[in-house]
């Protein structure tokens, strides 16, 4: 009970409804904005919004080693818990643990094939079957497409769905509701994008492109001291 009350509270609930996957299965989602707005903590929460539904994450890290990105979990968790009042946080975070996994590349060597053999060596020994896959910090200042459309392939073959972090940069200024640059000659490859606008002192979730789930308008922030989503 003490899950399903956590998730129907949730403001990701206006995403999608309880149990429902976000994304469609081998889906693709970014979530794009500049360097420290806010990209990996608004994924940790969706992660965990995955773990209470009983489904399993993988988190690949390509800048952080697994203490930090546990700590991320952590801390965001640990913020969730404090704002809700949940009094038995340590047997809730116990029994989600199982749900996640972490996993680290050194950015300039990540690729596809390496991936796949660290995926099938878990899977074929019954260790963890991801659901859905985080890809943080993936450079999408060079060309992305071979490696996403491998990844596709991947995604397709072993039906989980895939976010990613996409970093902008303050000197380029997109328009709001456009595209950023980065994303322009791959965005036929996803099903959803979500940028992360700062307005004034406020950072609102802007839905660039949607597969039809996700409403255009979210009325979602971040709020600026836990960095947790909210309503507006």
């Amino acid at each position: 009970m003490l899950k399903k009350d956590l998730i129907l509270k949730n403001p990701l609930m206006s995403i999608g409804n309880i149990g429902e996957d976000i994304l469609p299965e081998s889906g693709f989602g970014a979530v794009l904005a500049h360097a420290g707005v806010g990209k990996t903590s608004l994924l940790v929460q969706l992660a965990l919004y995955n773990q209470l539904n009983g489904k399993n994450v993988l988190h690949i890290s390509l800048n952080d080693p697994v203490a930090k990105v546990s700590l991320w979990y952590d801390e965001v968790f640990r913020n969730i818990s404090d704002q809700y009042g949940i009094k038995q946080m340590n047997r809730l975070w116990e029994s989600i643990l199982p749900h996640r996994f972490i996993m680290t590349f050194k950015a300039s060597g990540f690729n596809v094939p390496q991936f796949e053999e660290r995926l099938n060596d878990l899977s074929e020994q019954d260790i963890f079957m991801p659901h859905m896959v985080i890809v943080d910090g993936l450079s999408f200042d060079k060309p992305v497409r071979t490696i996403l459309s491998e990844l596709k392939t991947l995604a397709d073959n072993k039906k989980m769905a895939m976010w990613f972090t996409v970093q902008t940069h303050r000197h380029e200024s997109p328009v709001s509701g456009e595209l950023p640059i980065q994303l322009k000659d791959v965005s036929d490859l996803f099903d959803i994008i979500i940028q992360l606008q700062p307005v004034e002192k406020e950072v609102h979730l802007e839905v660039l492109k949607s597969s039809g789930k996700l409403k255009s308008d979210l009325n979602l922030i971040l709020d600026p001291s836990t960095m947790l989503v909210k309503n507006k």
